[in-house]
């Protein structure tokens, strides 16, 4: 496939009919500006630890500056921070996870009514990742949702303003909870010596917790929440330092001191394996005119859930829409496995995919190069007709990626995760 209209204001060859905004689908490339740092956008408590760790890049996530780049282009860039993931163990800060907590009497059934699983399923001091539908059926946010006591519930959030969303769902006040952001900034220690080190740190009992358990402790005296969970696929724990304005300094510095013995890096958040195994990134993935059906996460809708919850009567339409052979949707999110020189860094772009024939019909959300494929993989939105296990495709890569100057590479439809997880988990593989 050759590349064509390429001036066209959003290429019409992709069916986007069932979205009020469509995905722009505009071919920029990577454009030469500068972020703009000010008061407008929050600095989280660990922002200039992250600078002074090597952050040389950023984004926005969640109305806040998001570190997502330590090594630089000329010392390995991404795919160094991926190899010491990997092989070791790494320190993130994700601080931009912000934390909302739900706590009151009615805690739980005002959780239950906005996620789609079953809160009442979820014991004091576990997790579960979980979703928030729209009326509509259309993801709002994919957080962990942490329960430190039966009134008590924090959703560590993905990219989205939910705790305008919870706000307003309260208001008239039907149940009796305080709704409100904590003083609370997460921080991930990633990797497979990632269990080593946090018992170094903690103490042995650290080794008991399960995967989405939770347990209080201390870091230098300071007090934080640690839970087995991460956005690696790797063994990970994540660290939510409470009162973490006055206390960043030093659980970080903690991390970091201990973190020496075991060759600790400071990374940024590991898409390229989170790619590798499946992990949705909201925004990019998926967003609010996105249903899960679409995206692998039917089994975030639950048959057996006799409450009612926001988005159940479309959910559950869409699901038997689906089961009677109508596919209600446009498109399906696939994984590809596909040609083209190494991707060794984000993509600024959502890069077209077209069918056997070169005619566009779909886009890439998500790629990277995996180094244990020894090629290119992506997450990618396709026609439902396309979205077979062994379809073939092609991607229209940009210059830097290509093989041949100009023409696109071969993509075939395969499965997901593409890379073993430590722990094979729902939210990879879209069991319950």
């Amino acid at each position: 496939m050759t590349y064509q209209n390429r001036t066209h204001p959003n290429v019409p060859g992709v069916d986007q009919s069932d979205r009020t905004v469509p995905a722009n689908l505009r071919q920029s490339g990577p454009t030469p500006v500068q972020m703009l740092i000010s008061t407008r956008v929050r600095k989280s408590p660990f922002w200039h630890l992250s600078i002074e760790a090597g952050a040389w890049r950023a984004t926005i996530y969640n109305r806040m500056y998001h570190p997502r780049g330590y090594a630089r282009p000329e010392d390995g860039g991404a795919m160094a921070e991926y190899r010491a993931l990997v092989n070791g163990v790494t320190l993130w800060n994700v601080a931009v996870e912000r934390q909302i907590r739900v706590k009151g009497p009615d805690a739980e059934a005002f959780v239950n009514t906005v996620i789609t699983r079953d809160a009442t399923r979820i014991r004091p001091m576990h997790g579960k990742y979980c979703i928030l539908c729209n009326e509509r059926g259309g993801i709002l946010n994919d957080p962990v949702l942490l329960r430190l006591a039966e009134d008590e519930f924090w959703f560590s959030i993905s990219d989205s303003d939910l705790m305008l969303w919870l706000q307003g769902v309260n208001t008239p006040r039907r149940w009796d909870v305080d709704i409100r952001e904590l003083d609370v900034a997460p921080l991930q220690v990633q990797g497979p010596l990632s269990e080593d080190l946090m018992a170094d740190l903690i103490g042995e009992a650290l080794r008991d917790i399960p995967y989405y358990g939770l347990m209080e402790a201390q870091i230098d005296g300071c007090p934080v929440v640690i839970s087995q969970t991460g956005f690696s696929g790797e063994k990970g724990y994540e660290i939510y330092v409470r009162n973490a304005s006055e206390t960043a300094e030093r659980v970080w510095y903690a991390l970091r001191g201990l973190g020496a013995r075991y060759g600790l890096r400071v990374i940024a958040p590991g898409h390229h394996r989170r790619i590798a195994a499946g992990i949705l990134s909201w925004g990019q993935d998926m967003d609010a005119e996105t249903s899960p059906f679409q995206v692998n996460l039917a089994y975030q809708v639950p048959r057996d859930k006799s409450a009612d919850y926001i988005g159940k009567a479309a959910l559950e339409a869409q699901r038997d829409e689906i089961e009677a052979g109508r596919y209600p949707f446009a498109l399906k999110l696939v994984g590809l496995k596909m040609g083209g020189l190494p991707i060794t860094d984000y993509a600024p772009d959502f890069w077209l995919v077209g069918d056997a024939k070169g005619a566009r019909c779909g886009y890439v959300t998500s790629p990277w190069f995996s180094p244990e494929l020894e090629q290119n993989i992506a997450l990618a939105h396709v026609p439902w007709d396309k979205s077979a296990i062994g379809t073939r495709l092609q991607v229209e890569l940009p210059e830097m990626y290509q093989e041949t100057s100009g023409q696109s590479v071969a993509a075939v439809v395969s499965e997901v995760p593409f890379v073993a997880s430590e722990h094979p988990s729902a939210r990879e593989r879209g069991r319950g």
